[in-house]
Protein backbone atom coordinates (compact mmCIF):
# COMPACT_ATOMS: atom_id res chain seq x y z
CA UNK A 1 0.00 0.00 0.00
CA UNK A 2 2.56 2.21 -0.58
CA UNK A 3 0.81 4.02 -3.28
CA UNK A 4 -1.73 5.22 -0.57
CA UNK A 5 -0.45 8.74 0.08
CA UNK A 6 -0.30 9.58 -3.77
CA UNK A 7 -3.57 10.89 -4.73
CA UNK A 8 -5.82 11.24 -1.81
CA UNK A 9 -5.79 14.84 -1.30
CA UNK A 10 -9.63 16.29 -1.87
CA UNK A 11 -9.26 20.01 -1.23
CA UNK A 12 -10.12 22.74 -3.39
CA UNK A 13 -7.20 24.45 -3.20
CA UNK A 14 -4.90 23.59 -5.97
CA UNK A 15 -1.31 24.22 -4.95
CA UNK A 16 -1.22 21.95 -1.31
CA UNK A 17 -2.85 19.95 -3.35
CA UNK A 18 -0.38 19.23 -5.83
CA UNK A 19 2.36 19.70 -3.56
CA UNK A 20 0.10 16.39 -1.55
CA UNK A 21 0.68 14.81 -4.81
CA UNK A 22 4.63 15.54 -5.32
CA UNK A 23 5.15 14.35 -2.10
CA UNK A 24 3.28 11.17 -2.42
CA UNK A 25 5.21 10.39 -5.46
CA UNK A 26 8.29 10.23 -4.01
CA UNK A 27 6.99 7.09 -1.41
CA UNK A 28 4.99 5.89 -4.58
CA UNK A 29 7.75 5.22 -7.04
CA UNK A 30 9.46 2.82 -4.48
CA UNK A 31 8.23 0.22 -7.44
CA UNK A 32 10.94 1.67 -9.73
CA UNK A 33 13.49 0.09 -7.60
CA UNK A 34 12.70 -3.19 -9.20
CA UNK A 35 13.52 -2.29 -13.04
CA UNK A 36 16.35 0.29 -11.43
CA UNK A 37 17.68 -2.82 -10.22
CA UNK A 38 17.89 -4.90 -12.59
CA UNK A 39 19.97 -1.98 -14.73
CA UNK A 40 22.30 -1.83 -11.80
CA UNK A 41 23.20 -5.19 -10.51
CA UNK A 42 23.81 -6.02 -14.57
CA UNK A 43 20.87 -8.43 -15.37
CA UNK A 44 20.09 -6.01 -18.16
CA UNK A 45 23.11 -4.56 -20.38
CA UNK A 46 24.70 -2.59 -23.24
CA UNK A 47 21.99 -1.02 -25.69
CA UNK A 48 18.93 -2.66 -23.69
CA UNK A 49 20.06 -0.65 -20.43
CA UNK A 50 20.63 2.01 -22.05
CA UNK A 51 17.46 2.27 -23.99
CA UNK A 52 16.14 0.50 -21.11
CA UNK A 53 16.81 3.50 -18.72
CA UNK A 54 15.87 6.07 -20.96
CA UNK A 55 12.42 4.51 -21.66
CA UNK A 56 11.94 4.25 -17.57
CA UNK A 57 13.02 7.94 -17.29
CA UNK A 58 10.73 9.10 -19.88
CA UNK A 59 7.56 7.24 -18.20
CA UNK A 60 8.10 8.57 -14.75
CA UNK A 61 8.17 12.75 -16.47
CA UNK A 62 4.48 11.35 -18.45
CA UNK A 63 3.69 9.61 -14.89
CA UNK A 64 4.22 12.67 -12.87
CA UNK A 65 2.41 15.12 -15.30
CA UNK A 66 -0.52 12.72 -15.71
CA UNK A 67 -0.60 12.77 -11.91
CA UNK A 68 0.05 16.95 -11.93
CA UNK A 69 -2.49 17.83 -15.27
CA UNK A 70 -5.86 17.42 -14.07
CA UNK A 71 -7.70 20.17 -11.30
CA UNK A 72 -9.74 17.71 -10.09
CA UNK A 73 -9.66 13.87 -10.89
CA UNK A 74 -12.55 12.20 -11.99
CA UNK A 75 -12.97 14.31 -14.52
CA UNK A 76 -10.42 13.88 -17.20
CA UNK A 77 -9.56 16.75 -19.68
CA UNK A 78 -8.31 15.42 -23.89
CA UNK A 79 -4.80 16.64 -22.41
CA UNK A 80 -5.48 13.61 -19.44
CA UNK A 81 -6.30 10.89 -22.11
CA UNK A 82 -3.59 11.84 -23.91
CA UNK A 83 -1.12 11.92 -21.29
CA UNK A 84 -2.77 8.24 -20.07
CA UNK A 85 -2.44 6.63 -23.74
CA UNK A 86 1.15 7.57 -24.39
CA UNK A 87 2.06 6.74 -20.79
CA UNK A 88 -0.45 3.07 -20.94
CA UNK A 89 2.51 2.56 -24.38
CA UNK A 90 5.06 3.21 -23.07
CA UNK A 91 4.64 1.31 -19.75
CA UNK A 92 3.16 -1.55 -21.26
CA UNK A 93 5.77 -1.69 -23.95
CA UNK A 94 8.92 -1.76 -21.34
CA UNK A 95 6.86 -4.85 -19.55
CA UNK A 96 6.62 -6.17 -23.20
CA UNK A 97 9.97 -5.94 -23.80
CA UNK A 98 11.96 -6.62 -20.63
CA UNK A 99 9.98 -8.56 -18.37
CA UNK A 100 10.65 -9.26 -14.79
CA UNK A 101 10.81 -6.39 -12.28
CA UNK A 102 9.44 -3.94 -15.10
CA UNK A 103 5.84 -5.77 -14.67
CA UNK A 104 5.41 -3.27 -11.52
CA UNK A 105 5.16 -0.70 -13.98
CA UNK A 106 1.21 -1.64 -14.95
CA UNK A 107 0.42 -1.13 -10.96
CA UNK A 108 1.45 2.78 -11.81
CA UNK A 109 -1.06 2.80 -14.76
CA UNK A 110 -3.81 1.23 -12.41
CA UNK A 111 -3.70 4.34 -10.05
CA UNK A 112 -4.11 6.60 -12.57
CA UNK A 113 -6.97 4.55 -14.11
CA UNK A 114 -8.37 4.60 -10.82
CA UNK A 115 -8.45 8.13 -9.84
CA UNK A 116 -8.71 9.87 -13.49
CA UNK A 117 -10.91 8.22 -14.87
CA UNK A 118 -15.15 7.16 -15.12
CA UNK A 119 -15.53 4.37 -13.27
CA UNK A 120 -16.38 2.10 -16.20
CA UNK A 121 -13.51 3.28 -18.01
CA UNK A 122 -11.44 2.74 -14.21
CA UNK A 123 -12.40 -1.21 -14.22
CA UNK A 124 -11.60 -1.65 -17.99
CA UNK A 125 -8.40 0.11 -17.73
CA UNK A 126 -7.83 -1.91 -14.17
CA UNK A 127 -8.64 -5.21 -15.99
CA UNK A 128 -6.62 -4.24 -19.14
CA UNK A 129 -3.31 -4.11 -16.64
CA UNK A 130 -4.10 -7.65 -14.85
CA UNK A 131 -4.33 -8.94 -18.49
CA UNK A 132 -0.86 -7.53 -19.15
CA UNK A 133 0.68 -8.95 -15.62
CA UNK A 134 -0.79 -11.84 -16.64
CA UNK A 135 0.29 -12.31 -20.40
CA UNK A 136 3.43 -10.99 -20.27
CA UNK A 137 4.69 -12.78 -16.78
CA UNK A 138 4.15 -16.03 -18.57
CA UNK A 139 5.58 -15.01 -21.64
CA UNK A 140 8.61 -13.76 -19.85
CA UNK A 141 8.80 -16.74 -17.78
CA UNK A 142 8.30 -14.88 -14.61
CA UNK A 143 7.64 -17.08 -11.39
CA UNK A 144 3.47 -17.48 -11.12
CA UNK A 145 3.77 -17.03 -7.37
CA UNK A 146 5.26 -13.10 -7.86
CA UNK A 147 2.57 -12.87 -11.04
CA UNK A 148 0.09 -13.51 -8.60
CA UNK A 149 0.84 -11.50 -6.06
CA UNK A 150 1.62 -8.42 -8.85
CA UNK A 151 -2.14 -9.54 -10.12
CA UNK A 152 -3.17 -8.94 -6.15
CA UNK A 153 -1.29 -5.85 -5.97
CA UNK A 154 -3.01 -4.51 -8.89
CA UNK A 155 -6.75 -5.37 -8.09
CA UNK A 156 -6.26 -4.31 -4.33
CA UNK A 157 -4.97 -1.12 -5.52
CA UNK A 158 -7.55 -0.24 -8.17
CA UNK A 159 -10.41 -0.79 -5.98
CA UNK A 160 -9.17 1.12 -2.96
CA UNK A 161 -8.44 4.45 -5.69
CA UNK A 162 -11.57 3.76 -7.30
CA UNK A 163 -13.31 4.52 -3.64
CA UNK A 164 -10.78 7.29 -3.04
CA UNK A 165 -11.83 8.66 -6.01
CA UNK A 166 -15.32 7.88 -5.15
CA UNK A 167 -15.17 9.62 -1.76
CA UNK A 168 -13.07 13.13 -3.28
CA UNK A 169 -15.83 13.48 -5.78
CA UNK A 170 -18.70 13.48 -3.27
CA UNK A 171 -16.78 15.98 -0.99
CA UNK A 172 -16.38 18.22 -4.48
CA UNK A 173 -20.43 17.83 -4.82
CA UNK A 174 -20.85 18.46 -1.67
CA UNK A 175 -18.85 21.80 -1.21
CA UNK A 176 -20.44 23.19 -4.89
CA UNK A 177 -23.92 22.40 -2.53
CA UNK A 178 -22.66 24.25 0.12
CA UNK A 179 -21.85 27.43 -2.70
CA UNK A 180 -25.30 26.94 -3.90
CA UNK A 181 -26.80 26.86 -0.81
CA UNK A 182 -25.35 30.13 0.84
CA UNK A 183 -26.05 31.95 -2.40
CA UNK A 184 -29.69 30.95 -2.31
CA UNK A 185 -29.54 32.55 1.02
CA UNK A 186 -28.39 35.29 -0.33
CA UNK A 187 -30.50 35.33 -2.69
CA UNK A 188 -33.35 35.02 -0.66
CA UNK A 189 -32.37 37.63 1.97
CA UNK A 190 -32.04 40.34 -0.72
CA UNK A 191 -35.60 39.11 -2.20
CA UNK A 192 -37.18 39.55 1.47
CA UNK A 193 -35.43 43.36 1.90
CA UNK A 194 -36.28 44.35 -1.96
CA UNK A 195 -40.27 42.92 -0.51
CA UNK A 196 -40.30 44.85 2.77
CA UNK A 197 -38.86 48.21 1.01
CA UNK A 198 -41.98 47.83 -1.37
CA UNK A 199 -44.11 47.32 0.91
CA UNK A 200 -42.98 50.54 3.00
CA UNK A 201 -42.38 52.81 0.22
CA UNK A 202 -45.38 51.89 -2.22
CA UNK A 203 -47.81 53.10 -0.50
CA UNK A 204 -46.28 56.58 0.25
CA UNK A 205 -44.37 56.93 -3.83
CA UNK A 206 -47.76 56.26 -4.60
CA UNK A 207 -49.40 59.11 -2.33
CA UNK A 208 -46.94 61.51 -3.50
CA UNK A 209 -47.28 61.31 -6.90
CA UNK A 210 -50.77 61.58 -6.30
CA UNK A 211 -50.53 64.75 -3.91
CA UNK A 212 -48.22 66.13 -6.34
CA UNK A 213 -50.42 66.03 -9.70
CA UNK A 214 -52.92 67.87 -7.61
CA UNK A 215 -50.58 70.57 -6.59
CA UNK A 216 -49.99 71.24 -9.93
CA UNK A 217 -53.10 71.61 -10.98
CA UNK A 218 -54.39 73.44 -8.01
CA UNK A 219 -50.92 75.68 -8.46
CA UNK A 220 -52.16 76.34 -11.98
CA UNK A 221 -55.80 77.78 -11.06
CA UNK A 222 -53.80 79.96 -8.58
CA UNK A 223 -55.95 77.33 -5.57
CA UNK A 224 -54.39 78.38 -1.72
CA UNK A 225 -54.60 74.70 -1.02
CA UNK A 226 -51.62 73.71 -3.30
CA UNK A 227 -49.90 75.05 -0.05
CA UNK A 228 -51.27 72.68 2.12
CA UNK A 229 -50.70 69.76 -0.82
CA UNK A 230 -47.17 70.30 -1.31
CA UNK A 231 -46.64 70.44 2.74
CA UNK A 232 -48.65 67.24 2.86
CA UNK A 233 -46.29 66.03 0.05
CA UNK A 234 -43.38 66.57 2.34
CA UNK A 235 -44.75 65.10 5.74
CA UNK A 236 -45.44 62.17 3.77
CA UNK A 237 -41.48 62.13 2.26
CA UNK A 238 -40.00 62.26 5.38
CA UNK A 239 -42.07 59.98 7.37
CA UNK A 240 -41.12 57.55 4.38
CA UNK A 241 -37.57 58.11 5.12
CA UNK A 242 -37.93 57.78 9.04
CA UNK A 243 -39.50 54.10 7.59
CA UNK A 244 -36.81 53.49 5.56
CA UNK A 245 -33.88 54.23 8.21
CA UNK A 246 -35.61 52.31 10.81
CA UNK A 247 -35.98 49.39 8.43
CA UNK A 248 -32.27 49.46 7.44
CA UNK A 249 -31.31 50.07 10.62
CA UNK A 250 -32.83 47.28 11.64
CA UNK A 251 -31.54 44.51 8.99
CA UNK A 252 -27.90 46.23 10.39
CA UNK A 253 -28.50 46.10 13.99
CA UNK A 254 -29.89 42.48 14.90
CA UNK A 255 -28.01 42.38 17.99
CA UNK A 256 -25.61 39.92 19.65
CA UNK A 257 -27.83 37.41 19.72
CA UNK A 258 -29.23 37.48 15.96
CA UNK A 259 -26.02 38.18 14.50
CA UNK A 260 -24.95 34.71 16.44
CA UNK A 261 -27.61 32.62 15.22
CA UNK A 262 -26.59 34.62 11.67
CA UNK A 263 -23.10 33.54 11.88
CA UNK A 264 -23.81 29.61 12.41
CA UNK A 265 -26.03 29.48 9.62
CA UNK A 266 -23.15 31.33 7.45
CA UNK A 267 -20.36 29.29 8.41
CA UNK A 268 -22.28 25.86 8.43
CA UNK A 269 -23.35 26.77 4.72
CA UNK A 270 -19.73 27.49 4.25
CA UNK A 271 -18.42 23.79 5.50
CA UNK A 272 -16.66 24.89 8.37
CA UNK A 273 -17.52 23.80 11.90
CA UNK A 274 -18.81 26.16 14.59
CA UNK A 275 -17.99 26.52 18.28
CA UNK A 276 -19.98 29.07 20.35
CA UNK A 277 -19.67 29.68 23.80
CA UNK A 278 -21.13 32.57 26.13
CA UNK A 279 -20.62 33.29 29.85
CA UNK A 280 -21.62 35.87 31.80
CA UNK A 281 -24.89 38.34 31.82
CA UNK A 282 -26.62 39.77 28.48
CA UNK A 283 -24.95 42.86 27.72
CA UNK A 284 -26.42 45.99 27.73
CA UNK A 285 -27.94 47.66 24.31
CA UNK A 286 -24.79 49.93 23.22
CA UNK A 287 -22.38 47.01 23.85
CA UNK A 288 -24.82 44.01 22.19
CA UNK A 289 -24.84 46.41 19.40
CA UNK A 290 -21.08 46.55 18.99
CA UNK A 291 -20.69 43.41 20.00
CA UNK A 292 -22.84 41.95 17.10
CA UNK A 293 -21.28 44.07 14.68
CA UNK A 294 -18.09 42.65 15.76
CA UNK A 295 -19.23 39.03 15.11
CA UNK A 296 -20.45 40.24 11.68
CA UNK A 297 -17.41 41.60 10.56
CA UNK A 298 -15.15 39.03 11.88
CA UNK A 299 -17.83 35.74 10.73
CA UNK A 300 -17.64 37.58 7.28
CA UNK A 301 -13.92 37.68 7.27
CA UNK A 302 -13.39 34.02 8.16
CA UNK A 303 -15.66 33.08 5.28
CA UNK A 304 -14.11 35.48 2.56
CA UNK A 305 -10.14 34.88 3.46
CA UNK A 306 -9.57 31.83 5.70
CA UNK A 307 -11.01 28.77 4.00
CA UNK A 308 -11.54 27.04 7.53
CA UNK A 309 -12.55 23.89 8.64
CA UNK A 310 -13.63 25.13 12.29
CA UNK A 311 -14.28 28.32 13.65
CA UNK A 312 -14.65 29.32 17.88
CA UNK A 313 -16.71 32.33 18.95
CA UNK A 314 -16.60 32.84 22.50
CA UNK A 315 -18.01 35.94 23.96
CA UNK A 316 -17.54 36.73 27.69
CA UNK A 317 -19.15 39.28 29.64
CA UNK A 318 -17.59 40.17 33.24
CA UNK A 319 -18.74 42.87 35.60
CA UNK A 320 -15.87 45.35 34.36
CA UNK A 321 -15.65 44.71 30.46
CA UNK A 322 -17.03 42.33 27.82
CA UNK A 323 -14.64 40.43 25.25
CA UNK A 324 -15.00 38.72 21.95
CA UNK A 325 -12.71 36.00 20.82
CA UNK A 326 -13.21 34.75 17.35
CA UNK A 327 -10.44 31.97 16.06
CA UNK A 328 -10.44 29.66 13.40
CA UNK A 329 -7.74 27.30 11.78
CA UNK A 330 -7.84 28.65 8.23
CA UNK A 331 -4.64 30.58 6.69
CA UNK A 332 -6.43 34.36 7.09
CA UNK A 333 -5.77 36.40 4.18
CA UNK A 334 -2.06 36.46 2.65
CA UNK A 335 -0.48 38.44 3.42
CA UNK A 336 -2.28 40.07 6.48
CA UNK A 337 -3.41 42.80 6.32
CA UNK A 338 -6.57 44.62 7.69
CA UNK A 339 -9.24 45.63 5.21
CA UNK A 340 -12.32 48.32 5.70
CA UNK A 341 -14.10 45.55 7.50
CA UNK A 342 -11.63 45.64 10.25
CA UNK A 343 -10.58 49.12 9.80
CA UNK A 344 -14.22 50.21 10.82
CA UNK A 345 -14.73 47.98 13.20
CA UNK A 346 -11.84 49.07 15.23
CA UNK A 347 -12.72 52.93 15.10
CA UNK A 348 -15.83 51.85 16.35
CA UNK A 349 -14.40 49.85 19.16
CA UNK A 350 -12.04 52.15 20.00
CA UNK A 351 -14.90 54.78 20.58
CA UNK A 352 -16.24 52.88 22.82
CA UNK A 353 -13.08 52.95 25.18
CA UNK A 354 -11.98 49.08 23.66
CA UNK A 355 -9.31 47.48 21.93
CA UNK A 356 -8.67 45.41 19.12
CA UNK A 357 -6.51 42.98 17.76
CA UNK A 358 -6.34 40.67 15.18
CA UNK A 359 -3.73 39.00 13.24
CA UNK A 360 -2.08 34.75 12.48
CA UNK A 361 -1.97 33.06 15.71
CA UNK A 362 -0.48 29.28 16.33
CA UNK A 363 -3.69 27.52 15.23
CA UNK A 364 -4.50 29.89 12.58
CA UNK A 365 -6.40 33.27 12.95
CA UNK A 366 -7.24 35.14 15.81
CA UNK A 367 -9.30 38.62 16.35
CA UNK A 368 -10.08 39.76 19.92
CA UNK A 369 -11.89 42.80 21.36
CA UNK A 370 -12.38 43.87 24.50
CA UNK A 371 -15.02 46.91 25.31
CA UNK A 372 -15.76 47.74 28.94
CA UNK A 373 -19.22 47.50 30.30
CA UNK A 374 -21.21 51.35 30.45
CA UNK A 375 -21.02 52.50 33.76
CA UNK A 376 -24.97 52.19 34.16
CA UNK A 377 -24.88 48.96 33.56
CA UNK A 378 -22.21 48.06 36.51
CA UNK A 379 -24.48 47.21 38.97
Amino acid sequence: MTMLPLLTSGGTDESPSRLRRLAGISIGLVYLCFPVLEIVTGEVTGDRALWGGAGLAVFVCLYVATVLSPRNFGDPTPMTYWLLGVTTLLGVGLAVVFGGGWLTLPIYMTVVYSMALRPRLSVAGVLAMVFTVVLVGLLKGNDPGGILVLVFQVLTLGVLFMGVRNTRMLVVRLRRAQEEVARLAASEERLRIARDLHDLLGHSLSLIVLKSELAGRLAENGSERAVAEIRDIEAVARQALVEVRDAVTGYRQRGLSGELDGARAALEAAGTRVTIRLAGTPPPGTLDELLGWAVREGVTNVIRHARATRCEIEVTTGEEAATLDIVDDGRGASPYGPGSGLTGLTERVRAAGGTVSAGPCATGFALRISVPRPAASHA
